[in-house]
């Protein structure tokens, strides 16, 4: 369990696949779930999906779980969620995300991911609020996400680990997706650092190097997703346009805003691809 006197993840002499493991043991003992089949981290937006996969059997508290933290970013509810979808798949739900920005370093940003490894789940699906570059978007649009740009400078993979990313995000997944939806577009995402958004210069730095999507999540998790050999399914809500493509200024109200309008759309649609799954 974490405290509030450190995480065992800050050690950097500790093993971050142990911990992760540590933490299923404790999601299988607090939801009486052995093993889980699909998981599904919820970005801003796409909170009430959780609420149509199936049936919730259990909510814990994220911080009830080795490794996990509250979540500081408001629009994260900071609980683990056990569903059962009708066809008796085990879906975990992670509503506590650990943000890049927030300083804790990689191991952190991804332990959810490595921990729903450890539960058994194959399949990894990464929903995000972002701003979108293709200026044939709107806001409240959900998008797939084809491949990612990853601009932090770092990465979730320690020492000699090298990990194939070709076709990272699920090409037989975008496909399914676009069966319940064909109307589905599809863009390259680019995670930057953050907290500040970005400028119009490096939205126009993005798009020159072929990104469509910007956001300050998912890169690093997608990852790390890979490494465990899952396979990857990745969803935009497109909050907002980029800087220096939208005029106003940005501002994270208008992110919650626009998740809060889309959310019974792009819900709805969350949850008949994860029923496809």
């Amino acid at each position: 369990m974490s405290d509030s006197t450190g995480n065992p993840l800050d050690d950097p002499a500790t093993d971050p696949f142990e911990i992760a493991a540590a933490a299923a043991d404790d999601i299988a003992r607090l939801t009486g779930v052995e093993r889980h089949d699909i998981a599904l981290t919820l970005g801003s937006g796409w909170g009430k999906a959780a609420d149509l996969i199936g049936e919730t059997t259990v909510t814990i508290p994220a911080t009830e779980v080795t490794g996990f933290s509250k979540p500081a970013l408001e629009g994260h509810v900071g609980t683990l969620r056990s569903v059962l979808t009708p066809k008796g798949r085990h879906v975990l739900v992670i509503g506590a995300r650990t943000h890049y920005y927030e300083g804790h370093g990689p191991r952190r940003v991804v332990h959810s991911v490595r921990t729903a490894a450890a539960t058994g789940a194959r399949t990894m699906v990464l929903t995000n609020g972002a701003g979108g570059i293709k200026t044939t978007w709107k806001p409240g649009q959900p998008v797939l996400i084809s491949d990612h740009i990853n601009l932090t400078g770092d990465s979730p993979l320690e020492g000699a680990t090298f990990i194939d990313l070709t076709d990272l995000y699920s090409m037989r997944l975008r496909d399914l997706a676009r069966t319940i939806d064909p109307s589905l577009d599809e863009g390259v995402y680019c995670q930057f650092r953050g907290p500040q958004y970005e400028t119009p210069a490096e939205v126009r730095m993005a798009k020159a190097i072929g990104g469509h999507i910007v956001g300050m999540s998912t890169a690093l998790e997608a990852i790390a997703a890979r490494q465990a050999g899952m396979e990857v399914l990745g969803f935009s809500l497109i909050t907002n346009m980029a800087a220096g493509i939208q005029t106003t200024p940005l501002s994270h109200q208008e992110v919650i805003d626009a998740g809060r309008e889309a959310e019974p759309v792009i819900s709805s649609l969350l949850a008949r691809v994860i029923g496809a799954l």
